[in-house]
């Protein structure tokens, strides 16, 4: 039989009073209120259906780095005056600028596949990447120095105290830039349409011969013998007339005696290279391409130096993309191109200190412009030899299946090193990411809503971080 209330309280606490109604009304409220408590922390029920999912947000450790710490330097004099001056660098020390970042970040990758380009030099095989954005950049500028390893073009020792001191107080330095390919005009090609080198630019083309038979491969490379690249080529300047961009070629040398014309000087086919004057043709890219070479516009976007200043200094002349070419005498090779003359890069420096303030100081660099100095390999042979390289380096197809220890992993250009100028970069410093040739072309054809050429558009390699605006 079923006790009454009463009876259970005496049968559990005796002689004990009953508690008031007051205090059971307060039991009951207390219990209630507990109940709903539970009821929402759990979700049951309908009432849970139309509430968002609980987060728990945890905080991850850092990733590990292979890159040391580096100290802040002291507080570095005051650049020269730019438009919006960058601060000094925070995140960099003499030795880790004297390590370069670290030694070469070697990487192997095989091609991967991509479209066939298309015709007239303006074809494409990856679209632009919409996730990172750069600042509103309009005019980039390049100017493109010749055979030195990172080490004496940026490292501490270095004898090019304008580029490595004053230019760089002011930009963020690509520690961990590299070229891609050896020789010279091989990493040139590379640079301007995402093509690897054929067996005649990896040796400077000593013949100047159609490349032939010119099929097409796998990341719209263009395959066969020879230097000069079919009309149908991708370009990066090719890209930019099909949207309207302009861009005009400085090639030191080039305007220079009476044995060659003034612009867009190159041998006749089936020609070797001229051993007289102080220009060399396989340090002007653009002619190893026929759509520019056979063009009569070539005349007008392939000149000299003599019309830098000119251009310059009205935003109107000044083209989107400008690539200046130092010659034999000043781009920083280390063979002297008279006896007695500055070679390397003290005679590079002198170079640099002349034009690089032409390019500073025009409204087109203060308004929007973007500055990239660089070398266009390391040497392949010497104290300084290097062939390292990073960002999925493919096997090019026309070069011969590399033996012995080549054959370990993909060779590239080496570490050279890039300084990045301009007034969107609002913090100075060392910046490790890698990057190389192609990274810099997918770099401007970002910029200006352009699809990648070439090996441009391999996964690995990046278009430069927004970050290296943003101090960040």
């Amino acid at each position: 039989m079923s006790l009454d209330p009463l009876h259970r309280w005496e049968q559990r606490f005796g002689s004990l009073p009953l508690p008031s109604p007051l205090v059971w009304a307060a039991l009951a409220a207390a219990f209630l209120g507990f109940g709903v408590l539970m009821g929402r922390a759990t979700g049951s029920g309908a009432l849970a259906e139309g509430r968002a999912p609980l987060k728990l947000l945890v905080a991850h450790a850092p990733a590990a780095s292979t890159t040391p710490p580096v100290a802040k330097p002291p507080p570095l004099p005051e650049a020269e005056t730019t438009p919006e001056p960058s601060s000094a660098p925070t995140s960099s020390s003499k030795e880790a600028k004297r390590a370069g970042g670290g030694g070469a970040a070697s990487h192997s990758s095989e091609p991967s596949g991509g479209s066939k380009e298309s015709s007239g030099g303006g074809g494409s095989s990856v679209p632009p990447s919409t996730k990172a954005k750069l600042p509103p950049i309009k005019h980039v500028f390049v100017v493109m120095l010749s055979q030195e390893p990172y080490a004496t073009a940026f490292g501490p020792a270095s004898p090019a105290h304008y580029l490595s001191g004053q230019l760089e107080k002011r930009g963020q330095l690509l520690v961990r830039y590299y070229g891609v390919a050896h020789e010279a005009l091989a990493n040139e090609i590379a640079l301007l349409s995402g093509q690897g080198p054929t067996e005649a630019t990896a040796a400077n083309c000593p013949t100047y011969t159609a490349v032939e038979p010119a099929s097409t491969g796998a990341d719209a490379q263009v395959l066969g013998k020879g230097c000069l690249y079919p009309s149908s080529t991708g370009t990066l300047m090719g890209q930019l007339s099909s949207r309207h961009f302009t861009w005009k070629a400085y090639v030191e040398g080039i305007d220079e005696g009476t044995a060659q014309p003034a612009a867009c000087a190159h041998p006749a086919l089936g020609a070797g290279e001229p051993a007289a004057g102080s220009y060399r043709a396989w340090r002007n890219p653009f002619v190893y391409f026929q759509a520019i070479a056979g063009s009569p516009a070539c005349a007008t976007h392939d000149v000299g130096m003599n019309g830098l200043g000119h251009d310059l200094a009205d935003e109107a002349r000044t083209a989107d993309f400008t690539y200046i070419v130092p010659g034999p005498c000043d781009d920083g090779s280390p063979t002297p191109c008279a006896p007695g003359a500055a070679s390397g890069m003290t005679a590079a420096d002198a170079f640099l200190h002349r034009n690089v303030p032409l390019i500073l100081n025009s409204k087109a660099y203060k308004k929007n412009g973007l500055l990239a100095v660089t070398v266009d390999e390391a040497p392949s042979s010497g104290e300084y030899a290097d062939s390292s390289s990073c960002c999925g380096q493919p096997r090019f197809p026309n070069l011969p299946a590399p033996t012995g220890a080549a054959a370990l992993s993909p060779q590239g250009g080496g570490q050279v090193g890039l300084l990045l100028l301009s007034p969107f970069i609002k913090k100075a410093g060392l910046a490790q990411d890698t990057y190389n040739h192609f990274s810099l072309l997918a770099t401007i054809e970002q910029a200006f809503g352009l699809p990648r050429l070439g090996y441009a558009g391999l996964s690995e390699v990046k278009p430069f971080s927004p970050s290296l605006f943003s101090g960040g």
